[in-house]
């Protein structure tokens, strides 16, 4: 996988379209810690669709994008919440077991929210591609990824302005290995069809 053509994709998208990609992702964290987490899964699919469209048609990034997915309120919900109690049993007992569990949720299931968002997918389904589309391909390239995204949503979260430059980077480079992934996993570039196309085996 052609890191670098990700990377610069990813930088140059976030310098054009600085200020709305600020904006965006600040209302998101705002929302996010005014409503106690509880609308920060379904604003975080908002905000990946929004930054899915960036990377495919250069639409620039609208405030309102962070209610486009309200659908998927519950289900997100849902399943943030087991997360969130498997890492507290996980931290809880030693900080060993929480950061497994963190790291194989996010190797696992990098791909779920763009997946429910491009392609209709419900939870399950989306866990279960997501899942297949981490093992396909290069383990190392997969490995490279997460380790982008956490290492850049790390470093974000330690200052809040910082987490407003790197939030959006760190989406824009995963949603563009995503869309690479999507096309050698399901042998055709997405549809804007509701229903998923079988991925071939």
């Amino acid at each position: 996988m052609d890191f670098k053509k990700h990377l610069l994709l990813a930088w140059n998208l976030t310098l054009k379209h600085i200020v709305s990609l600020i904006i965006l992702t600040l209302v998101m964290l705002v929302l996010s810690v005014i409503t106690l987490g509880i609308l920060m899964p379904v604003l975080m699919a908002g905000y990946i669709h929004s930054l899915l469209m960036l990377v495919r048609t250069g639409r620039e990034p609208k405030v309102q994008d962070l209610f486009s997915q309200m659908r998927l309120f519950f289900p997100l919900l849902a399943f943030f919440f087991v997360v969130f109690i498997a890492l507290m049993i996980g931290f809880s007992i030693f900080f060993l077991p929480g950061f497994i569990i963190s790291l194989a949720v996010t190797y696992c299931c990098i791909y779920m929210i763009p997946l429910m968002v491009d392609r209709q997918l419900n939870i399950i389904d989306a866990v279960k591609v997501s899942y297949s589309m981490a093992l396909s391909g290069n383990f190392a390239d997969h490995a490279v990824l997460v380790i982008i995204y956490l290492g850049l949503s790390m470093i974000g979260s330690s200052f809040i302005l910082g987490a407003l430059f790197t939030q959006p980077l760190a989406t824009l480079i995963l949603l563009s290995v995503y869309d690479e992934k999507i096309i050698q996993f399901f042998g055709q570039p997405s549809t804007d069809t509701k229903e998923p196309l079988s991925p071939n085996e």
